[in-house]
């Protein structure tokens, strides 16, 4: 009787806490990111904050798309704030300046008025072109938006799907020719070596492609992704997850890629649940449970609430930095695993997540997360806004907990 009670308590304590979310996104957060983050000059939007801009970044112009055009589509559009109106600036922004019309695939940087000064193809931002392209398509229902999807999507598969031993080729020069190992003009993760990052985020990309166009070759490659993810980065036991393999899929030795990212592993394991969902298999909850509870064994702290940055196998985190995504990517995945089963210790990590982040990474003039803070909630980077944080992985978190049932 105890126990019910307490379930039934915490249960009303989190409906409570995600109605006040919801408000937050609606009155402070989301206002936040259309008021400062637009550039009504050149079009696109401007990520800094504190300040100055240099420059703008595809990865963080897709995930601001994304992030307005799902907030249309959830109803947070008003008189003083169309969300989908901006998301169809950034798009438009996109399609000219970022698209290259010549070779195909989407360039990695350009100046603040649209100019090309990194034309690289890195298939981690391809990836998120493609999830801010169906979504842009989701709210506005524009069918050309959608078209631009399923030919980026293509390019990929033209350029850098890997024949020979499956996934993808990460890193290439405008005109696709790939770089080789280690190349210093590759960003985001190793050049030459396939990442668990890239990886993951082309399954989340294409699984949502495929529940919108349901087309058998996009089924293929998210089957091939998923398979990849499921067996070489983000395996059953948890401890043996990787940042990188090797072509071939052999293990790495350098020491540079030793080591393993809770939030990857915990935002792999809804996702994993999505895709397989998507697919319309039966979700490999063991294989969800086995990463989150490792997260919680190995890289959570117990004392003050949070996840940690990374670790190495089943030892201590090594580093205990509280890095924004990755609460947002653990506020997920214990949303996830609440509302699939009851469970007391989950719970009550999920309260102390929440805690944490009201306390501690949270600004409390706007509700948008820190950069980064200290195990202990001191801050350590406190930028909100830059070319890598944008507003895709906390409000995605927030709208994910926000909507949840927890009657």
């Amino acid at each position: 009787m105890a126990l019910l009670s307490s379930l039934v308590a915490s249960a009303a304590s989190l409906s409570e806490r995600a109605r006040e979310y919801r408000t937050q996104l609606a009155e402070k957060i989301l206002p936040y990111w259309y008021d400062t983050a637009q550039d009504p000059t050149n079009g696109g939007f401007i990520l800094a904050d504190p300040g100055p801009a240099k420059d703008k970044a595809v990865v963080t112009q897709a995930r601001m798309i994304w992030t307005f055009s799902l907030a249309h589509r959830k109803g947070f559009s008003d008189q003083r704030r169309n969300y989908l109106k901006a998301a169809e600036q950034g798009y438009r922004f996109l399609l000219v300046h970022f698209r290259d019309k010549a070779h195909g695939g989407y360039f990695w940087r350009t100046d603040l008025a649209g100019k090309p000064t990194k034309p690289h193809k890195f298939i981690y931002g391809q990836a998120f072109v493609i999830y801010a392209l169906v979504e842009y398509h989701r709210a506005s229902g524009d069918k050309a938006a959608l078209q631009q999807a399923m030919d980026l999507y293509h390019t990929l598969q033209k350029h850098a799907h890997d024949t020979r031993y499956g996934g993808w080729l990460e890193h290439f020069t405008a005109d696709w020719t790939p770089l080789p190992l280690r190349d210093p003009s590759g960003e985001v993760e190793m050049a030459g070596l396939k990442s668990a990052n890239t990886h993951l985020h082309l399954m989340e990309a294409l699984t949502e492609l495929y529940e919108v166009t349901r087309d058998d070759e996009v089924r293929k490659s998210l089957e091939e992704s998923l398979e990849i993810n499921r067996k070489y980065f983000y395996p059953p036991d948890a401890a043996r997850s990787c940042f990188h393999r090797n072509p071939d899929w052999s293990p790495v030795t350098d020491p540079r890629s030793a080591g393993l990212s809770y939030g990857h592993n915990v935002e792999f394991a809804w996702l994993m649940i999505r895709a397989e969902t998507v697919l319309g298999r039966n979700p490999s909850w063991p294989h969800f449970y086995a990463h989150l509870d490792h997260a919680l064994r190995h890289g959570w702290d117990n004392q003050r609430g949070g996840l940690y940055h990374r670790g190495i196998g089943n030892e201590p985190a090594t580093d205990t930095t509280k890095v924004w995504w990755v609460q947002a990517e653990m506020l997920a995945a214990l949303t996830e695993a609440l509302q699939h089963e009851p469970n007391p210790t989950r719970e009550a990590a999920l309260m102390k997540l929440l805690d944490f982040l009201a306390k501690h990474q949270a600004d409390p003039k706007d509700g948008v997360w820190f950069d980064s803070v200290t195990a202990d909630g001191r801050p350590q980077n406190a930028a909100k806004a830059h070319n890598w944080k944008a507003n895709y992985h906390d409000v995605r978190a927030i709208l994910k907990f926000a909507e949840a049932s927890w009657n």
